[in-house]
């Protein structure tokens, strides 16, 4: 049983009695306000996990009463729904509140649901990684990989073929260990992204795909609330860049990118190239090696490239794939 606190406010007892309904058998303690002013005092009592406020309500709007949430209990998550979305009440929301996700009324359950779920490992994460340990650190790293069971051991295998390349580059043990952690937690972002959208078998609409491309920038603000180090950081929010450019979130270049970060996208896209993943089989290591060499300058450090190829053989990197493509399979089964 989960034992968080949501706290809904919105000042129809309709809807209140909806959700409470709708999150009855999920465990979690479910708190009801009819207006801001009487969510604020049950916030003043007690520690939430959630709060998902309507907009339009009488005296302070759902963005107001958000915006002084985040200032009162920085750690809670928040959600805003309106039946009235528009450009402008999106922007307020996101600028002032800082929500993690904007639901629009009426909602699908199921999408409600999964907002509400995402947004509760995102406050585990968060709250977790601030006094976590290294195994922490990991088991973290898996919980996010059970949203897609294509990527499960994802981050252990990143993290063995990011400090291949960083052992031959002879950087310090502390650097080193920073580099396994960003390379346990680089997609801790994706907790944001729906599973369906995760899990897609096929390509992604333009809309999906630009959704897809903010989780390193939710990841860094993840690792940085938990107050993890700058070469995490940067694991997580530059692994996406290019290194000719054109990469996200910022199209960064060359040494623009930091080194830690050249170093996991590198591994990361050596493990998704050996791996099934929904929308395409794994492929022979041959064509791995062809793949990726196409890939130099354009979007991985050549050096690195090279470095990976160089320490695989040593490392028994033939074995690793071959049980992770057994254990892909049985997954998929």
């Amino acid at each position: 049983m989960n034992n968080e606190t949501i706290l809904i406010v919105d000042d129809e007892p309709n809807i209140l009695n909806a959700i409470k309904r709708l999150l009855a058998d999920s465990g979690y303690e479910v708190l009801t306000a009819g207006n801001a002013e009487q969510g604020r005092a049950l916030l003043q009592n007690r520690e939430v996990a959630l709060v998902l406020s309507d907009n339009c309500m009488p005296g302070r709007s759902g963005v107001d009463f958000l915006a002084q949430v985040k200032l009162m209990s920085p750690n809670t998550e928040r959600m805003l729904m309106t039946a009235f979305a528009n450009l402008d009440t999106a922007i307020d929301a996101i600028n002032r509140g800082e929500i993690f996700r904007f639901i629009v009324k009426p909602w699908d359950n199921n999408g409600l649901l999964g907002a509400i779920e995402d947004s509760l490992m995102h406050y585990r994460l968060v709250n977790t990684l601030k006094v976590g340990g290294e195994a922490m650190f990991l088991s973290m790293a898996r919980m996010i990989e059970l949203k897609d069971p294509y990527t499960r051991g994802h981050c252990s295998r990143v993290a063995d073929y990011a400090l291949a390349i960083a052992e031959q580059l002879n950087l310090h043990n502390a650097l080193l260990k920073e580099i396994q952690w960003g390379s346990w937690l680089h997609d801790c972002g994706k907790v944001g992204i729906p599973e369906h959208i995760l899990n897609y078998p096929g390509k992604l609409s333009e809309d999906d795909f630009n959704f897809v491309r903010k989780h390193p920038e939710w990841g860094a603000s993840v690792v940085s609330q938990a107050g993890l180090s700058q070469h995490v950081v940067n694991i997580v929010l530059y692994h996406h860049e290019h290194f000719a450019g054109g990469g996200y979130p910022f199209g960064l270049k060359g040494q623009q990118i930091p080194l830690e970060a050249r170093i996991v996208a590198v591994a990361d896209v050596y493990d998704a190239l050996i791996t099934d993943r929904p929308y395409r089989p794994a492929h022979p290591e041959p064509k791995v090696r062809s793949i990726m060499e196409e890939m130099k300058h354009s979007i991985l450090d050549p050096s690195l490239v090279d470095l990976l190829f160089l320490t695989r053989d040593a490392l028994d990197f033939t074995d690793s794939v071959t049980a992770c493509r057994m254990l892909a399979t049985s997954t998929a089964n």
